[in-house]
């Protein structure tokens, strides 16, 4: 609550303004700082489109005393399938031959790696658009925010090809554990006199779209490699080897 007295915001814009704070977008108009900000509003997508799913699969079992019943696995982030079950048939649990079906596989490394590099990718996203924004003349000028700058966006492009394969190798799995498959692995399905037939599973588009935003963040952070590399003290002496006669 204290962040939002105005006796405090005047501080910290006080404190912002002697830290030599000078709002210039220009930046933002070079491909240098619009990428940044594609950067920034497509870590939000790869973050909501993974951690806000939930979804279900859903099996009809026949069995003693019950015909037809609907049974479901409700599942959602982090994707630890293994900790899902299926809801019994009846009461009586088909006459004691029912015992608890659960999803097979643990995914939520690969599906919290993902969702974590994404919040870090969008809070420095947000850190560096300051700088951009607000101390451009100091990023040009000190040599050190440059190489900073270009190291973190390299590690960051490696890190996004990584975890963006591990999760679309872990929604690959994902899907073959919430579909037909569970029947022939479920013991109670083969009771005397048990039948279970798989339904449907929920729609994993949105999951298919956190993996399209995983590789646009590896174009965009692969390619941003060039531009901030331009920036750097480097690429200015290359260049005044290159004109030399």
């Amino acid at each position: 609550w204290w962040w939002r007295r105005p006796g405090f915001v005047l501080a910290a814009l006080a404190f912002l303004k002697m830290a030599g704070l000078g709002v210039d977008c220009s930046l933002l108009l070079e491909p240098l700082g619009f990428i940044k900000v594609l950067e920034w509003i497509f870590s939000i997508f790869a973050f909501a489109t993974c951690r806000g799913f939930q979804g279900e699969t859903t099996l009809l079992v026949s069995c003693e005393g019950v015909v037809n019943k609907t049974v479901t696995a409700a599942f959602s982030y982090p994707f630890r399938l293994n900790t899902v079950v299926f809801s019994a048939p009846d009461p009586k649990r088909c006459g004691g031959n029912w015992t608890d079906i659960y999803l097979v596989g643990n995914f939520s490394s690969s599906a919290q790696f993902f969702v974590a590099l994404a919040v870090l990718v969008f809070l420095y996203c947000i850190a560096a658009l300051v700088v951009y924004i607000g101390y451009k003349r100091v990023y040009q000028q000190k040599s050190n925010f440059p190489f900073t700058d270009l190291a973190i966006t390299v590690i960051t492009a490696f890190l996004w090809l990584v975890s963006t394969f591990a999760w679309l190798k872990a929604l690959v799995d994902i899907k073959k554990s919430t579909g037909a498959s569970i029947i022939p692995g479920a013991e109670s399905c083969k009771a005397p006199g048990t039948t279970c037939r798989f339904v449907s599973v929920t729609s994993m588009g949105t999951l298919n779209v956190s993996v399209v935003f995983g590789v646009l963040n590896v174009v965009l952070w692969g390619g941003n490699i060039w531009f901030v590399y331009k920036k750097t003290s480097l690429h200015k002496h290359s260049n005044r080897i290159s004109q030399t006669p």
